[in-house]
């Protein structure tokens, strides 16, 4: 079984078949996410909070995200495996460069994803050059939070807004395969999804996207204090990890999620 390629899901973009992405840290639950259908998953550095505890995605190293994204492939074998450059993991393009050929040919992922805006298209250019698929990130950028003043939503203000979409196109063309936009205005993201070639997935994005993503403990409902409010639990309707599952890929499949309650204007 070959597992998802960069062309299938441009295909799913093109087609208006929507991505279904899940966080996933280890082999047992990315069995369970890729036999309910989920197309993509993503080794994020989330798991700094919701696996170790930590304050932010801030602590995560380079050998920690190796770790669980060779778990996370091993556990699975049709889904695309995304993983996390965790922070400072890639301050100039030759690190970039070091630390993605970690997470690929010890960590067994497909695909590198990296936050910023133009301050990396340098960095997005230097890996694709390498042939190293890159997923961008923009709006909330998590491992800037000290930065951002706070896990806030980002692009209400139009000069903002305007600075992320060039920021996105920019990406596009120096070389980024996908991208995730993070807690912005669900009417930015509409323009974003339709101005770039590339799959945009969303969280906290608006239903616009070509594709959404949750935190896997976000959507079961065992992130300990208060769940996000662009995420829903799943685990609560439906009983069981395996329904809850199944539950938000056809949600995500058949726009049913997000509502207009797990957005933003």
């Amino acid at each position: 079984m070959s597992r998802i390629s960069l062309k299938r899901l441009a295909q799913m973009k093109e087609q208006g078949e929507r991505i279904a992405v899940l966080t996933a840290y280890d082999a047992s639950f990315a069995c369970l996410l890729e036999q309910a259908g989920v197309d993509v998953l993503l080794v994020g550095d989330s798991l700094g909070m919701v696996v170790q505890g930590q304050g932010s995605t801030l602590p995560v190293s380079v050998d920690e995200m190796v770790y669980h994204s060779s778990a996370v492939a091993r556990g699975s074998k049709r889904a695309m495996v995304v993983a996390d450059l965790p922070f400072m993991s890639y301050a100039n393009p030759e690190q970039a460069l070091h630390s993605a050929a970690r997470l690929m040919k010890e960590g067994g992922a497909q695909m590198v994803k990296l936050e910023g805006g133009a301050e990396v298209v340098d960095t997005v250019a230097r890996l694709a050059g390498m042939g190293v698929p890159v997923c961008a990130h923009l709006g909330l950028l998590p491992q800037s939070v000290h930065k951002l003043g706070g896990y806030r939503v980002q692009g209400r203000e139009a000069g903002d807004a305007e600075r992320i979409l060039g920021d996105a196109k920019a990406l596009q063309q120096a070389g980024a395969d996908m991208l995730v936009l993070e807690c912005v205005p669900r009417e930015l993201a509409a323009r974003i999804t339709e101005a770039l070639a590339i799959p945009v997935i969303g969280i906290g994005a608006g239903a616009a996207t070509d594709g959404q993503v949750l935190v896997l403990y976000d959507m079961l409902g065992i992130t300990p204090g208060k769940r996000p409010s662009f995420s829903h639990d799943f685990l609560a309707e439906h009983g069981s990890i395996v329904a809850a599952l199944e539950a938000y890929v056809t949600a995500v499949r058949d726009g049913r999620f997000p509502t207009e309650q797990h957005g933003f204007d």
